[in-house]
């Protein structure tokens, strides 16, 4: 587990924007570290090749003059290969094969067998007055070839029909540029690592107001809404932090608007219940006896009567409900825990509105927990009261316990109660189910109003966190929606 859990902390790392910039600042030291030894290998091969042509271009001539002097014409064979010997001598220093050749004939000394001769672009130079050289490979070895026409000195130069041909072995001078090279990245590797510091601290430069926004962020999730930050500097990231404020001030006057009109909301739905609640209980016992004596009444009279009892029901029931959700708001509704039988808590439910006939009731015996008998009548009350009237009959109550998510079933284990509500009618809409707790939603806007407030299903919800737990609503495999109360199953001497 530590090992993994070190994984995913090195790949967390290796994503973040501090590793990225290291990385791009040491690839572009990398890179031109690379630039610097490509472009010192070119120039230093290019100087020291330059340097050694120039040297054997230039001490070769200066051979030639001194022994061509000495050379009759035309030569013999045997003139051209002393001629060939004594320069190849003087060249000795440059470690030189000297070649030479008298118009147009073979060339004196022979090229050895396997050997590489002169080359015929050098050569057709030569024989056209012009000095040239060329590198050549002899052996896997680089070879300069040079070659030069001998002229007669006079008021007009004259062509001797003289050539002269030098292979000069550039070995060392290659070696030479490769220690230049080799130096050159000795020096690199270094410089990209001494590259990581000022990266580092480029790194920590960016991340630093970075890291201000992400804990200043979280502070404003947290409710810290006076949350700002310190603005220096006038580069981009000073401009994201003055843009962060402004938005933070925004967004605290905005929400400092939305809380003190939910909070007038608030107080005016609960004063507006309590102020209706004593007219109400007046009127409903005036509806009360006139509904007794409504059939002494004449038919017309008798169905008014009764209209107004139900509306009157209903708007006392509108009121209990509004009262409740504005204890629920503001946060004073309390929680009254008790040791209970949860089969006897449902059965007392439904016995005391006449559903015993209409649902059908799976309720072991033996389960007992801490619950709030009050609040889980109403809970029960609203999920079965919903699905008679909204669902299709037959409704059905379960009553189950569960092992927790993580622990086994047991009376140590983290069992949770489940209380299930089923009906078989046509089912929620998939595009519903969200927003069945939500105050006041109805699935159609158009159907005609129902006896209930549009606060039940909210109510359950509110009643069903006091407990800690969750309400889940669903449609069945068979048809007709699933409510299904979701409680930790505390037993006596639990707390809460």
């Amino acid at each position: 587990m530590v090992k993994r859990l070190r994984l995913r902390s090195l790949r967390t790392l290796a994503r973040g924007l501090r590793a990225r910039l290291v990385v791009a600042f040491l690839l572009v030291a990398s890179l031109a570290a690379l630039a610097t030894a490509a472009l010192t290998f070119r120039e230093a091969r290019t100087a020291i090749l330059k340097r050694t042509q120039d040297t054997a271009v230039s001490a070769l001539r200066g051979q030639i003059n001194s022994q061509v002097p000495e050379l009759r014409f035309p030569p013999a064979h045997s003139d051209l290969t002393g001629f060939a010997t004594n320069l190849a001598r003087a060249g000795q220093a440059q470690h030189w094969n000297i070649h030479v050749r008298y118009q147009g004939g073979p060339l004196v000394p022979a090229v050895r067998p396997g050997g590489r001769g002169i080359p015929e672009g050098v050569q057709s130079k030569v024989r056209a007055g012009i000095a040239a050289f060329q590198r050549i490979d002899i052996g896997g070895d680089p070879w300069l070839v040079v070659g030069l026409p001998v002229t007669f000195s006079g008021e007009h130069a004259e062509m001797s029909g003289l050539e002269v041909y030098a292979q000069v072995p550039l070995r060392e001078d290659e070696a030479n540029v490769h220690a230049l090279v080799d130096a050159a990245q000795s020096g690199a590797l270094p410089a990209v690592a001494l590259a990581a510091v000022p990266a580092l601290l480029a790194a920590r430069g960016v991340l630093r107001p970075v890291r201000e926004l992400r804990r200043a962020t979280q502070r404003i999730t947290e409710g810290e809404l006076d949350t700002r930050l310190t603005v220096s500097g006038s580069d981009e990231l000073a401009d994201l932090s003055r843009t962060f404020n402004d938005m933070a001030a925004a967004l605290e006057k905005n929400v400092a608007e939305l809380r003190r009109m939910e909070a007038n909301s608030r107080r005016f739905a609960a004063d507006v219940s309590h102020e209706l609640r004593t007219p109400l209980a007046a009127m409903t016992a005036v509806v009360d006896v006139l509904d007794e004596d409504a059939d002494a009444l004449d038919a017309d009279t008798a169905h008014a009567v009764r209209l107004i009892s139900e509306e009157t029901g209903k708007l006392a029931r509108m009121v209990e409900d509004l009262m409740e959700i504005s204890r629920f708001d503001a946060g004073a509704a309390a929680l009254h825990l008790d040791e209970v039988d949860v089969a006897e808590t449902v059965r007392k439910t439904l016995q005391a509105r006449g559903w015993q006939e209409k649902v059908s009731a799976d309720l072991p015996e033996g389960i007992r927990a801490r619950l709030d008998p009050r609040r889980i009548d109403v809970v029960v009350a609203n999920l079965v009261g919903n699905a008679l009237r909204h669902g299709g009959e037959p409704v059905s109550v379960a009553v189950r316990v569960a092992p927790g998510p993580h622990d086994p079933p047991g009376p140590h284990g983290d069992d949770r109660l489940l209380i299930e509500i089923a009906d078989r009618g046509e089912g929620i809409d998939p595009e519903v189910l969200p927003h069945v707790f939500e105050r006041f939603f109805k699935a159609d806007a158009a159907r005609a109003r129902s006896e209930g407030s549009g606060l039940g299903l909210a109510i359950t919800l509110e009643n069903v966190r006091l407990h800690d737990g969750t309400v889940r609503a669903a449609n069945g495999s068979h048809g007709g929606a699933v409510f299904t109360v979701d409680l930790p199953l505390r037993r006596g001497g639990e707390e809460r």
